[in-house]
């Protein structure tokens, strides 16, 4: 907490420099936004080089002197929060002053600036974020303040939590973990038993992108049970993308790709060749709108496809098709396919890329 107090020190020092100087002062952070500021590496995934373009916050410009002011009174707020050792999620921040933020997303941005900017992961500036991912299987933990969570006995899934790296004591005998992208989805194999009935496993899901607690968690039982961890995701751009934010990290986010991404995920489906395989009739599939188009061929310049020949292939299956599925299009063939021949057929054979 030393180090945050400082480095919040140093950047009001600069400030008050400035105006003693009778100059402008300015905040400068890393563009996280630009490409052109990332890396791809195998073992991290997407992440921040260490000479990048900056872009600079002034007081003395009409379009970013109130963003200056936000982040001032955000970093004010931090400073109290870890003197005094309390905690405050997002949405706190935005609700003790609606008027003068005018929406949850400048606050969200402005903490990923300041992150950035100070080069302190943000749970360590004493901001939580709301978790809204799930977790089921074969684990049991104990929470910081004490409290055991054992996912294994309920039907129900639990909360992510939302302290993630203050969790320890897990436990588990899972031979897999399965991160699945859709609620529905994952309630599903929840209700036919997915966990126990083929081997013992661990379900997240972080209900469509993730957000950052549920990418910790994934994380954290990566490094604690080094066990193979699969994605089961819509054929679609955005269940590709969504997947890619697990496996190589968010532009970004890449200030903190060390603490958030497994390269080592694998894409068990469900894949475009799994499609034409299964015989799945072309009228349950969805055609491509503009947009999906847009994304597929924006997935496919990316630095991380290049060394994945065999998504490659899958994409490129995807773009000529122009079409996309669901999960659920598995339905057509039986109402419990999924969870009694597809994921077993898969998870037995090698189903994965």
């Amino acid at each position: 907490s030393s180090e945050v107090l400082e480095a919040i020190e140093n950047v009001i020092q600069d400030v008050l420099k400035s105006l003693a100087q009778k100059k402008a002062p300015v905040l400068t952070l890393a563009n996280r936004s630009d490409w052109r500021n990332i890396e791809f590496k195998d073992s991290v995934g997407l992440q921040m080089i260490p000479c990048c373009t900056t872009k600079q916050i002034r007081i003395d410009c009409p379009r970013s002197a109130p963003k200056f002011a936000l982040m001032l009174k955000i970093l004010s707020m931090i400073y109290k929060m870890v003197q005094s050792n309390t905690y405050a999620t997002k949405r706190d921040i935005y609700y003790s002053d609606t008027l003068l933020f005018g929406s949850q997303s400048v606050v969200d941005n402005i903490i990923n600036d300041i992150s950035c900017m100070l080069k302190i992961p943000r749970r360590s500036l004493h901001i939580l974020s709301t978790t809204k991912g799930f977790v089921a299987g074969n684990l049991s933990y104990t929470e910081e303040d004490g409290t055991k969570v054992n996912c294994t006995c309920s039907a129900t899934a639990v909360t992510v939590p939302s302290n993630v790296q203050g969790i320890k004591n897990l436990i588990s005998h899972a031979k897999f973990m399965l991160i699945v992208e859709k609620d529905a989805t994952f309630q599903r194999l929840l209700d036919d038993d997915f966990c126990n009935k083929l081997s013992p496993c661990i379900m997240i899901t972080g209900r469509g992108v993730p957000d950052l607690n549920t990418r910790l968690l994934v994380r954290k039982l990566w490094d604690t049970f080094q066990i193979p961890i699969f994605t089961l995701m819509d054929a679609d751009p955005h269940g590709v993308e969504i997947m890619c934010i697990y496996k190589y990290g968010s532009v970004s986010m890449s200030f903190e790709a060390h603490h958030l991404t497994v390269p080592s995920i694998k894409w068990l489906g469900l894949l475009p060749s799994d499609l034409e395989r299964l015989n799945i009739r072309k009228d349950v599939l969805i055609p491509f709108t503009k947009q999906d188009q847009k994304k597929l061929a924006s997935i496919q310049k990316r630095p991380y496809i290049a060394c994945q020949p065999m998504w490659k292939k899958e994409l490129e299956m995807m773009a000529a098709s122009k079409l996309k599925a669901e999960i659920q299009v598995l339905t057509s063939l039986s109402s419990d396919y999924l969870s009694r021949v597809y994921l077993p057929n898969k998870l037995q054979f090698g189903g994965w890329l």
